[in-house]
């Protein structure tokens, strides 16, 4: 399933990847959009990113540090901790999300197609059901959600 799974990952970045430099952002790499997909329409902390996408914080840092030298990002203060950055999108950054959000878009109706739609719809679904138990750290024969199977 892992294999699978990382297989399509790759067509689908590949595809929205394509996708920015069509539509003029030209200036993106394929390591930024661990980035881009990442900030899910919010303004997040560098720490809640780095989680998010996976990567180290100093990795993370690296790549919004570029997206705000490209223009794509700003750092702004946290009005919840002066101490700390939120990141958030600039009109640049928003346009790009929203070429990006335009080929996702176009993808998922092209994939519905190849497979059907209702069959894509579901694997959806059960691909969601079992990534938000996955990350409720549930597994089989885990009776009391501790997220280990080892007794």
């Amino acid at each position: 399933m892992g294999q699978l799974l990382g297989r399509l990952l790759q067509h689908f970045r590949l595809e929205v990847f394509a996708a920015s430099h069509d539509a003029g952002f030209d200036d993106i790499r394929e390591a930024h959009l661990q980035v881009f997909g990442n900030l899910r329409g919010e303004n997040v902390r560098l720490t809640t990113l780095a989680a998010r996408a996976h990567l180290s914080r100093a990795a993370t840092a690296e790549l919004v540090d570029d997206l705000q030298r490209r223009g794509y990002l700003e750092r702004v203060p946290d009005p919840t901790d002066g101490r700390a950055r939120l990141i958030r999108p600039t009109a640049r950054g928003e346009r790009a999300l929203r070429a990006a959000a335009v080929r996702v878009a176009e993808i998922e109706t092209a994939w519905g197609d190849l497979v059907g739609p209702a069959a894509f719809e579901e694997a959806c679904r059960t691909l969601d059901r079992l990534l938000s138990a996955v990350d409720a750290g549930r597994v089989p024969g885990d009776t009391d959600g501790a997220g280990s199977a080892a007794g």
